[in-house]
C-alpha cells in the first residue's frame, strides 16, 4: 500500500487527493494543514466580508470530502523538512510521516517589504487567508479608517469587500495605476474610476515612506495597555494618509523553502515538469508555489490562478499514483470584478491587436503567428471561455471563422466537423 503526504491544504491539495484516489483508491493519503480549515475557496474570503457568502458556502468540496476520500488530515502543523533519502516528512509536532510519493502545495506567504515604523502599527493584517479575513472582520467598524498598501487584485478585493463596513479606504501603490500585472492604463483608469465611484481612495505612483502613532488612549476594553488610536503614514510624495487599520497587500511569495533545502530546482517557484514532478525523485509540485510551462510564452512560469492549481494537483495525484497525466497547457487568467465592473484576462498581451471600446467597455483580442495569444474584456458580456480555449489548445486561426469570434466568442465560428469533435456532436 502507497503512502502520500501532501504539503497543504488548498485547490491543489484538493486535486491532488481526488487525482490520487481515481488511480489507487487504497493507498494512505495523509495531508498537512497549516491551516485549521477544510479545503475552501480562497478567492471568496472578500465575498465573506461583503455578506454575499458564509463560511459553509466557501468550502470547495462538501463536508465528507475527508472521509470519503479516505484522507487523514493534520490540522495546524505545517511541514517543517522533507527527507528524499529517508523518504520521510517532518512535522512541526514533532511528528516524522514516512512516504512513498509526497506533494508540495504549500501556496505562497505575504511579502512585507520594510517599512519603517510598521512595527509599531497594533492593526495590522494581511488579506490572503480566511483566518486574515475573520481578523480583520474583527478589527474594523463603522468609524475605521482603513490604509490598503497595495492596489493589485488582493488589495482591491479587499476594499470591495470592507468598503461598506467603514469610513473611509485608501489604497496606495508603486505602480501609477491599479492592477499594474494585468491592465495596462487605459483599462486600469476604467476600473479605478469604478472603485473611486464606492468612494475609494488612490495614492499611486508612491509609497509608504514612514508610519507614525499619533494619537491615542488606552482602552482596558481591548485589553491592558493596549492601544486605540490613530496613525498617519508619510508617503514618498510628502502626501500623509491617516488611518486606524492597515492592509498590507503588497504580493506574494511562493513557498519553496522544502525543496530548496534539499538541493531541489528552484527558481520564483518549485520548477516542475509537465508530470508535475520536481528534480528531486518522489516528490511533485502544485499550485501557487509551483513553476510550471505557460503554453503562452512557451516557457515556465509561477502560475498562481485558481483553475490552474486544480489541474495541477490533479496531475501531480495521477502520476504519484502511478498513472500519467500531463499539464502541460497552463496559462495565466483572471476573472475579477468590482462593484460590478467585470474584468476577464487571458493569455499574453502580444502581437497585433483587434480592439472595440466603448465609454464603459474595453475588447481587445491578441493574435500572433495564426494564433490567439490573449485576450482582456472589461464591461462585456462575452464567453471568455471559447477565447481561453483558443488559446489553451492552440487552435490556429486559419481553420475557424476570426472574422466572426471578432464580433463575439461563438462555437459557430468553427467548422461543423470541429463542433463534433469539441461540443461532443452539437452543429
Amino acid at each position: 500500500m502507497k503512502r502520500y503526504v501532501i504539503i497543504g491544504n488548498g485547490v491543489a491539495a484538493a486535486g491532488c487527493i481526488e487525482g490520487i484516489r481515481s488511480t489507487d483508491t487504497e493507498g494512505e493519503i495523509t495531508v498537512i494543514s497549516a491551516e485549521k480549515h477544510e479545503v475552501y475557496c480562497r478567492p471568496l474570503i472578500s465575498y465573506y466580508l461583503e455578506g454575499k457568502t458564509d463560511l459553509t458556502r466557501m468550502n470547495y468540496r462538501g463536508e465528507d470530502f475527508y472521509t470519503k476520500n479516505e484522507v487523514r488530515v493534520i490540522y495546524g502543523e505545517s511541514a517543517t523538512a522533507i527527507n528524499p533519502d529517508e523518504h520521510t516528512v517532518t512535522v512541526s509536532d514533532g511528528s516524522v510521516l514516512p512516504y512513498d510519493a509526497v506533494c508540495v502545495a504549500a501556496g505562497s506567504s505575504p511579502f512585507v517589504p520594510p517599512m519603517e515604523g510598521l512595527d509599531t502599527v497594533e492593526k495590522k493584517f494581511s488579506f490572503l487567508t480566511l483566518d486574515d479575513a475573520l481578523a480583520l472582520e474583527q478589527a474594523i467598524t463603522p468609524e475605521s479608517r482603513v490604509l490598503i498598501v497595495g492596489a493589485g487584485l488582493i488589495g482591491l478585493k479587499c476594499a470591495e469587500g470592507i468598503q461598506e463596513r467603514v469610513a473611509s479606504i485608501t489604497v496606495c501603490d508603486l505602480a501609477n495605476r491599479v492592477l499594474s500585472s494585468i491592465l495596462d492604463d487605459e483599462c486600469a483608469a476604467l476600473m479605478q474610476r469604478k472603485l473611486e465611484e464606492h468612494g475609494i481612495s488612490f495614492l499611486l505612483g508612491d509609497s509608504v515612506a514612514k508610519f507614525e502613532r499619533v494619537a491615542g488612549v488606552e482602552s482596558s476594553a481591548e485589553g491592558e495597555g493596549a492601544f486605540s488610536g490613530s496613525y498617519v503614514a508619510h508617503m514618498k510624495s510628502g502626501a500623509e494618509a491617516p488611518f486606524d487599520v492597515l492592509v498590507l497587500a503588497v504580493g506574494v511569495r511562493a513557498n519553496i523553502g522544502l525543496v530548496k533545502a534539499i538541493g531541489g530546482n528552484v527558481n520564483r517557484g518549485i520548477v516542475v515538469d509537465d508530470r508535475m514532478a520536481t528534480s528531486i525523485p518522489g516528490i511533485y509540485a502544485a499550485g501557487d508555489c509551483a513553476e510550471g510551462f505557460d503554453v503562452t510564452i512557451g516557457a515556465n512560469r509561477v502560475l498562481a490562478i485558481f483553475p490552474n492549481a486544480y489541474m495541477q494537483g490533479h496531475a501531480s495525484g495521477v502520476n504519484m499514483a502511478g498513472g500519467e497525466e500531463l499539464f502541460d497547457c497552463g496559462m495565466p487568467m483572471n476573472s475579477i470584478g468590482f462593484f460590478g465592473l467585470h474584468a476577464m484576462t487571458a493569455g499574453a498581451y502580444e502581437g497585433e491587436c483587434y480592439e472595440e471600446t466603448t465609454p464603459e467597455s474595453i475588447k481587445r483580442l491578441y493574435v500572433k503567428d495564426d494564433l490567439l495569444k490573449g485576450f482582456l474584456l472589461i464591461g462585456c458580456h462575452e464567453r471568455a471561455g471559447i477565447y481561453t480555449s483558443l488559446i489553451r489548445n492552440r487552435t490556429p486561426l486559419s481553420e475557424i471563422d476570426f472574422e466572426l469570434m471578432k464580433q463575439g466568442a461563438t462555437t459557430a465560428a468553427f467548422s461543423s466537423e470541429n463542433r463534433r469533435k469539441k461540443f461532443g456532436g452539437v452543429v
